[in-house]
């Protein structure tokens, strides 16, 4: 008997079929555009923003969408996106190659404004999705840790005493993982007190990243 979506001319599952990688994958993209979990701590209400398929090679994990995000449901969709894709040498139609660049922040829904600046990722997402997103991208060869709470969740006890030592120690990441400071407008004075990163981490950078996206 064939298995359910598997072609008996080519051997091959297909698409759309329950037992294509692809199919998982919207499934379970769609429960989390049907997540609720803390609904009553946003004040713009739920809207995830996430971007994933199988075959991406390279997960970016940020913070959390803004508002400019949130309205637009299109992640990085603002000046940090603009800056973020300077330091990886991408225009926009790479960027948003979602067959090859996921994008899934540690908080998927805009949290609210801060004294200074938004609020922190709310702390449900990552341990209740980020699991099961990463078992659905099995190809997966490099994390962009951009910003501290990506880097204590994915580093552990390897990440340092803050985020600039961290980057520092991007050697000891790579080649699996890059952490990033955030591209936010905000930080422009740490790249002027810090510009070792333009000229030695973003170059190399751009060079892991030019070899993962000519992959096949």
């Amino acid at each position: 008997m064939i298995n359910e979506g598997l072609s008996s001319k080519t051997g091959k599952f297909q698409a759309g079929s329950k037992t294509d990688p692809a199919f998982f994958m919207q499934e379970l993209l769609n429960e989390i555009k049907q997540c609720t979990i803390c609904e009553e701590f946003l004040p713009l209400g739920p809207r995830p923003v996430v971007v994933a398929k199988p075959n991406a090679r390279v997960i970016i994990i940020g913070q959390a969408p803004g508002t400019k995000v949130h309205n637009s449901g299109i992640p990085w969709d603002d000046a940090s996106g603009k800056q973020l894709r300077l330091w990886l040498n991408m225009d926009d139609d790479t960027f948003y190659n979602s067959d090859k660049i996921a994008i899934v922040p540690m908080g998927f829904c805009y949290p609210g404004k801060g004294k200074s600046g938004d609020l922190p990722p709310r702390k449900e997402c990552a341990p209740q999705w980020h699991q099961s997103l990463f078992g659905q991208m099995p190809k997966l060869e490099l994390k962009l840790l951009i910003g501290q709470y990506a880097q204590k969740y994915y580093l552990g006890d390897s990440a340092k005493a803050n985020l600039t030592k961290t980057v520092q120690a991007w050697k000891q990441y790579a080649p699996e993982a890059f952490p990033l400071p955030h591209p936010s407008p905000r930080n422009r004075l740490w790249l002027k007190k810090n510009p070792w990163f333009d000229d030695e981490v973003v170059p190399r950078l751009q060079e892991r990243i030019s070899k993962l996206m000519g992959a096949d």
